[in-house]
């Protein structure tokens, strides 16, 4: 009798740790996606759904990719051109949608830039490189629009988003591109929106739906592990359902969201509910469009051998 109990006890441990099997994400320790994350733990929604979660902060995004591609991490965050990129390149990555948010041009609100082209001959910063994608639609779309190279007719600076922030709030900039959390801070300080990257997508022909960051897994890993990558998905789909309704659960996130004020604050949970996206497939056929623009802008330095939409790249039920 008493082997016999040992051996339920042993099942039922077994079951439970299967059934709470943790999940480890490396993200950027300060990237609005830990609010999402946050919200998934506070919550238990982790547990509701059979896993634990198991944040890993890093400082940086190569941090993120060694701690993904070495094994450390079950996850990380990109965006689905840097995935599409990877499995040209033989590797088995996955991208599950997680944000459709964007940045915009910004300028001072009583800066007498009006149009694009009136940032002739003046600095822009630019959170990233050459490469960000924000800055090769918006020059895509000065010269489809208005005829001229934004690129060619101004001066780029570019730099990490916190120095781009703080140099165009000292006026050192006339205008910045930066992630869309410091474009809302930005507007909570007077600032205005010259023009959306999401805007001018759409008059490029693209889908300003599609969301362009999202969790990254490895094929292999999902296949061992459907549930597992099932759960955490409804967990995060849960997660933004709240964060969509509930202003409490954002009051309660308030202190690690480094708002200054509540115009600061109300922008950010604006901003984030804005790039929700929805829960339908992604468009294979909109995600083409999209990836043979970046490649045509950014060419082999952005898009690697990634010319046409990889097979496999979005994530369904049945990966």
């Amino acid at each position: 009798m008493r082997l016999f109990l040992i051996a339920l006890t042993l099942i039922a441990s077994t079951s439970m740790v299967k059934a709470n099997e943790a999940l480890r994400l490396s993200v950027l320790k300060f990237g609005t996606v830990n609010w999402e994350l946050d919200t998934i733990r506070h919550n238990q929604l982790d547990k509701a759904n059979g896993f634990t979660l198991d944040v890993r902060g890093v400082s940086g995004n190569p941090a993120s990719m060694i701690a993904f591609q070495g094994g450390e991490a079950d996850m990380m965050v990109s965006d689905w051109i840097w995935v599409a990129r990877q499995r040209a390149a033989g590797k088995d990555y996955v991208y599950i949608p997680y944000s459709k948010s964007v940045g915009s041009l910004m300028v001072a609100t009583d800066s007498p830039v009006q149009t694009l082209s009136d940032l002739r001959d003046m600095k822009i910063g630019i959170a990233g490189g050459p490469l960000d994608k924000s800055w090769l639609i918006l020059q895509a779309y000065s010269k489809q629009t208005q005829g001229f190279d934004l690129g060619a007719s101004s001066e780029q600076v570019f730099g990490a988003p916190p120095l781009v922030f703080k140099k165009t709030l000292q006026g050192e900039l006339q205008g910045a591109i930066n992630f869309w959390h410091f474009q809302a801070k930005m507007k909570a300080k007077g600032f205005r929106e010259l023009v959306s990257v999401a805007d001018a997508a759409q008059a490029l022909g693209l889908d300003p739906d599609i969301p362009l960051l999202g969790y990254v897994v490895k094929g292999d890993f999902l296949r061992a592990n459907p549930d597992l990558v099932a759960g955490f998905v409804a967990a995060s789909r849960a997660a933004k359902r709240q964060l969509a309704t509930d202003d409490a659960e954002w009051d309660r996130l308030r202190p690690r969201m480094k708002a200054d004020n509540e115009a600061a604050f109300e922008a950010l949970k604006a901003g984030f509910r804005a790039g929700i996206p929805d829960t339908t497939p992604i468009d294979r056929s909109a995600a083409s469009d999209f990836l043979a623009l970046m490649a045509e802008l950014g060419g082999e330095k952005l898009v690697g051998k990634a010319k046409l939409l990889p097979d496999g790249i979005f994530y369904t039920s049945n990966n």
